[in-house]
């Protein structure tokens, strides 16, 4: 806590000293927590200005490109580290030594069996229904079957609870694809790492179920996993969050993230990224497009450049940018047209001035765009793949609020509707 304070003189004239907070990173907060005794709010559209929490598991600054997990550069966990890696790092504060991640990545393995009467819930889905549709269904679902770990005042609890959903939701989002397109599910393979058991599930079929999945391939996967892990407070986090608050059980809130990411303005941005190459259609029409993305009267954007938090170079860009030639030249796609499109759009936006000038540079849902339709993965799943990412984060983002104090959300408003007035019977309206 700083010394400093904040003076807010109200129009009663009283004047109210506000404490300033200081992160270990970061801006400094004002605490405006007296306003509400005076009967006045804060008003803040999208509560981009209002710190809702106080979290030591991620740390942004989008003017200088960082992202931070527990302290730890997103470059160099992707570099050298591995999800479920990674995953142990968000939950506990803390980078596992080679016992307790053993440990831990056996734990997880344990877990990636779902009950087999959730392969009944599927069949109450249409065929052709939206994976996130299902996902928030089946994941919301679990809390049917796991009672023995709904009580979130217990550690024990809510340790248990994530295990079960990082475990699982490889396994729920495979079943999601198989699912949409008629084949039989596939049970993972615990001798797999979490990457190519996702590849296998999604991709095998029971006719060749030893048949070895690509390392490159595994590896790209992997490094999406990670950098899609976490990211602050998101919409998608918060409304975990907000949902917790309640006393809500951990897999209604996950589901309740899903739900939040479904939007296209939060989790649907790689998705676009191929909608708009497909739009473009080959090398040939470039030009035309950029002329209308830096027209500010035409309504097209150019989807996967710039980022409404990286004002410099998105920092997991640069090692997406790796895994995606990697996958490219591993499959043989250099020459496909759309992804030689989006190698031309990359070296446009990375040298022509008017992106320069404005940071516009490719960021991380470009490039995972690119790597996922390389995979064979259908645009419909790419939230879905999102999803399973940040679970990690979000119950991360679960545990710590419940391990410390806290209240219940309850955002307040500016009310701009009617007065009171009388009502009136039907007949004299």
């Amino acid at each position: 806590m700083s010394d400093n304070s904040a003076q807010l003189k109200l129009p009663s004239q009283e004047t109210l000293e506000l404490p300033i907070q200081e992160g270990s990173l970061g801006p400094n907060v004002i605490d405006v927590r007296a306003l509400a005794a005076k009967g006045i709010f804060t008003y803040d559209p999208g509560f981009v200005s209002t710190a809702s929490c106080e979290s030591k598991i991620t740390f942004i600054d989008g003017e200088k490109g960082t992202l931070l997990h527990q302290g730890y550069p997103i470059e160099q966990l992707a570099k050298h580290s591995d999800y479920l890696e990674t995953c142990y790092l968000l939950y506990y504060g803390e980078l596992p030594n080679a016992v307790q991640k053993s440990r831990f990545e056996q734990t997880i393995k344990n877990h990636t069996m779902v009950h087999e009467q959730m392969l009944l819930f599927f069949n109450g889905f249409r065929r052709d229904a939206h994976p996130m549709a299902i996902m928030c269904g089946v994941v919301g679902a679990l809390s049917s079957f796991y009672h023995d770990s709904l009580d979130i005042t217990n550690e024990q609890h809510r340790e248990t609870a994530a295990f079960r959903l990082i475990a699982k939701m490889p396994t729920l989002a495979a079943m999601c694809y198989k699912y949409s397109i008629g084949q039989a599910f596939m049970y993972p393979q615990n001798h797999l790492s979490y990457a190519e058991n996702f590849l296998h599930m999604m991709f095998g079929i029971p006719a060749e179920a030893n048949k070895p999945v690509n390392s490159v391939l595994a590896k790209a996967m992997d490094r999406i996993f990670i950098l899609h892990a976490d990211h602050e407070q998101n919409a998608s986090t918060s409304t975990v969050r907000l949902a917790g608050s309640s006393g809500a059980n951990p897999f209604a809130c996950i589901a309740a993230g899903i739900a939040a990411l479904w939007g296209p303005a939060h989790g649907g941005a790689n998705e676009a990224v191929l909608n708009m190459l497909n739009e473009m259609g080959n090398v040939s029409k470039v030009d035309t497009f950029i002329k209308r993305a830096k027209d500010k009267n035409d309504p097209f954007r150019l989807m996967g450049f710039g980022h409404r938090v990286y004002k410099n170079y998105d920092p997991r860009a640069t090692v997406m940018r790796e895994s995606c030639y990697e996958v490219l030249q591993e499959l043989g796609y250099e020459n496909d047209p759309i992804f030689k499109l989006a190698l031309k759009l990359e070296q446009i936006a990375r040298e022509d001035e008017y992106f320069v000038e404005r940071k516009l540079y490719p960021n991380v849902d470009f490039y995972s765009g690119i790597i996922l339709k390389a995979l064979g993965i259908p645009t419909s799943m790419f939230t879905v793949i999102f999803a399973l990412s940040r679970t990690v984060g979000w119950i991360s983002h679960w545990r710590e609020m419940l391990s410390g104090s806290y209240r219940i959300g309850r955002p307040r408003q500016l009310y701009t509707g009617p007065v009171q007035r009388d009502y009136k019977p039907i007949e004299q309206r």
